[in-house]
């Protein structure tokens, strides 16, 4: 897993953290007055916006030096703690939480069903685990910061042996969201154009890093420019769908514990 996808405020980067912080307001409904933990949750900028509605909320990162950084941004939250762990395994107690949430996470792992299966043991009975994770569907190119993209039929199969009843949702945007992403399509099919032979999809990811970080930095920047709805798009102009899934941005999982 690598440790330099964290969330960019940077106004050219608008589009990805309300696509990403969506899922933090969806999810209010499944956690709100109850005992949760956020896990990948980085400085813990959208953790701290759900313990505005939970008992308690412990968001767990792999990197100290981002738990540290999360603890003095948000140490005025009494009912907010942070953890740190390399998952799976959790560092948290079995049984011990209602909700577990993983959002733009498990993308990132390699032992994927083996984390799932941890998420379980912390569920209390009743318990949820909410994710979502990009569609490869939907994917134009290589992130090198991903180990896994995942189908809806991927995560329906593992997911499903994991828990003991699943629902999954997809991401969609309006017409703006849809529109930007085609112009951000278009941008890197001409980029994709460099390698003709497709060797972005072999290279060791350690080798991808700096050229995908500098290029993605580019196009974004180009698009807002270009583009006048980029900064003006909201958390408001995503939703949730069960139509066409495999043309949605995000999958979603809701998996339950009996």
């Amino acid at each position: 897993m690598f440790d330099r996808e964290r969330p960019s405020f940077e106004d050219s980067n608008n589009v990805t953290v309300k696509r990403c912080f969506f899922a933090y307001e969806w999810a209010i409904s499944f956690l709100k007055d109850k005992h949760t933990a956020d896990i990948g949750c980085a400085d813990g900028y959208g953790t701290q916006f759900l313990a505005n509605y939970t008992k308690t909320t412990v968001g767990v990162d792999y990197s100290e030096a981002t738990i540290a950084d999360a603890r003095k941004k948000h140490a005025d939250k009494k009912n907010l703690s942070f953890v740190s762990g390399k998952v799976p395994p959790i560092p948290l107690e079995s049984e011990s939480k209602e909700v577990v949430s993983a959002f733009q996470f498990i993308e990132h792992i390699a032992e994927r069903k083996a984390f799932m299966q941890d998420v379980k043991r912390v569920l209390q009975p009743g318990g949820v685990f909410l994710c979502t994770t990009p569609n490869i569907k939907m994917s134009i190119a290589r992130n090198p910061f991903h180990v896994h993209e995942y189908t809806f039929e991927e995560m329906h199969k593992e997911a499903s042996d994991v828990f003991d009843s699943i629902a999954l949702w997809g991401v969609q945007g309006n017409n703006k969201v849809n529109l930007y992403y085609q112009e951000n399509a278009k941008w890197a099919k001409k980029i994709l154009r460099l390698d003709p032979l497709g060797l972005h999809k072999i290279l060791p990811a350690a080798w991808l890093v700096a050229p995908y970080n500098f290029l993605t930095s580019i196009m974004r920047k180009d698009l807002k420019e270009k583009n006048t709805d980029t900064l003006a798009i909201e958390t408001s102009d995503f939703f949730m769908t069960q139509d066409n899934l495999d043309a949605t941005w995000d999958i979603v999982l809701i998996g339950h514990k009996n």
